[in-house]
């Protein structure tokens, strides 16, 4: 069905206190989350981590030193360093560890999540704590990251594979496909937690063969571990870091920016992202621009009016 048109009554569900995803996946009788769902429910959860962070920020702080220690050691062995949160959310990882890193310490910072109301509030929260406008933030979708091949030095999750149990070869090839150097994935360790924890994890839809399936894609994963520091003690953080070997011929160019569909170069005018080649367009929403594929906007005249 089209879940869309039935906003108003999940907005009842999500006021009530109730699981979304869970409600979501019951009107299909789907047993894994899907893109939509995750959308949906994520959208609507908006502003609550936000809020959650403010109100208690030092119940993180071991958390986010621990992420900014592992990221730290990679971003100081590369020059002009350029850094991407896959699933940003509302930039409540990315903002504390980045102020502990130092912004001066990396060229260029994105971050991009599938709901737009999450990305608008990682932007406030990014302009209260970092006082710049440094990191470029966009809508997108792990499946369909509209980004080039190779374009981003060090690239990073934070529990954002994490609902997309049964997805994890199709997540883990788009994340490897945009990154140059490393790919650090701070997810729900099944393969390291506690039968409690497993069993919690599968009833969630979360990630349940994440190193296996690095594995078996041929990539060559430095480490998987524990972190040590978990928000949730029942959905204990793991760490794996995946090391690409070097791109042949790697240049940094100006736009790291393509067509989710096509994967040709897109341009910026005014509120709209426009690929010349796939002749689609794509709105930009308050500074914010939405690339996932389903914002497309056939415009093969755009140019006569640009």
């Amino acid at each position: 069905m089209d879940k869309l048109s039935i906003l108003d009554k999940i907005k009842d569900i999500y006021d009530n206190g109730e699981n979304v995803i869970q409600y979501l996946k019951n009107i299909e009788g789907n047993s894994e989350n899907t893109i939509e769902d995750i959308m949906i429910s994520y959208d609507f959860q908006a502003g609550s981590y936000y809020n959650g962070y403010k109100n208690n920020k030092q119940r993180y702080d071991s958390y986010h030193d621990k992420i900014a220690e592992i990221l730290g050691i990679y971003i100081n062995d590369i020059k002009n360093c350029v850094l991407m949160e896959a699933g940003i959310g509302e930039a409540t990882t990315l903002g504390p560890v980045m102020k502990r890193i130092g912004i001066n310490n990396v060229d260029k910072i994105y971050g991009f999540d599938i709901s737009w109301s999450r990305v608008k509030y990682a932007k406030k929260f990014l302009g209260e704590l970092l006082e710049n406008d440094a990191v470029n933030l966009f809508v997108g979708d792990m499946f369909n990251i509209p980004i080039k091949d190779n374009s981003i030095d060090i690239l990073y999750t934070a529990h954002a594979i994490e609902p997309n149990g049964g997805k994890e070869k199709e997540i883990l090839q788009e994340l490897y496909r945009v990154t140059s150097k490393y790919l650090v994935l701070f997810e729900p360790a099944y393969e390291l937690a506690d039968e409690e924890s497993k069993k919690r994890m599968e009833s969630h839809g979360y990630i349940t063969n994440l190193y296996n399936t690095a594995l078996e894609l041929g990539y060559n994963v430095k480490s998987y571990e524990l972190l040590g520091v978990s928000m949730n003690q029942k959905n204990p953080t793991g760490v794996m870091v995946i090391e690409k070997s070097e791109v042949n011929g790697e240049t940094k160019e100006d736009t790291v920016f393509c067509d989710p569909i096509s994967k040709k170069i897109l341009k910026f005018v005014d509120n709209v992202a426009y690929c010349e080649s796939s002749m689609l367009m794509y709105p930009i929403i308050l500074d914010i621009p939405c690339l996932i594929k389903s914002n497309a906007i056939i415009g093969t005249k755009f140019n006569d009016f640009v």
